[in-house]
């Protein structure tokens, strides 16, 4: 049999080292069962599509996969289009604290930023 040569390719979103960190603590406390934490981006909100960060408890085919040091990291296979390099990171300050998004295929959000467009 032929050696097949793998082409490794970069992962369709970049987490920052603090994303990383918070992930880890996620799978920490993570209900019994999960594997891992998946990023989707339902349709939702004023603008259309939203971001979802939520456990998950089986592989889905076309999900990409992404290793991190505290766990694995999912990101809907659907929504994957609408993600392409965009860099993902936590942030925390006195008043909130969440997942931020830098996208560079959103064309718009709404004013409350829990929405985007593409």
């Amino acid at each position: 049999m032929a050696d097949l040569k793998t082409r490794l390719r970069p992962a369709a979103i970049t987490l920052t080292p603090a994303a990383e960190q918070r992930i880890a603590e996620l799978m920490v406390r993570a209900p019994e069962g999960a594997i891992g934490v998946k990023l989707s981006t339902p349709r939702r909100g004023c603008s259309g599509l939203a971001y979802s960060v939520d456990y998950v408890t089986e592989e889905v085919k076309f999900d990409e996969k992404i290793a991190t040091p505290g766990g694995i990291f999912y990101v809907d296979g659907g929504s994957v289009l609408y993600l392409v390099g965009s860099v993902m990171d936590w942030t925390e300050d006195d008043f909130a604290a969440g997942f931020t998004f830098a996208n560079p295929n959103a064309k718009g959000a709404c004013g409350c930023g829990e929405s985007f467009t593409v």
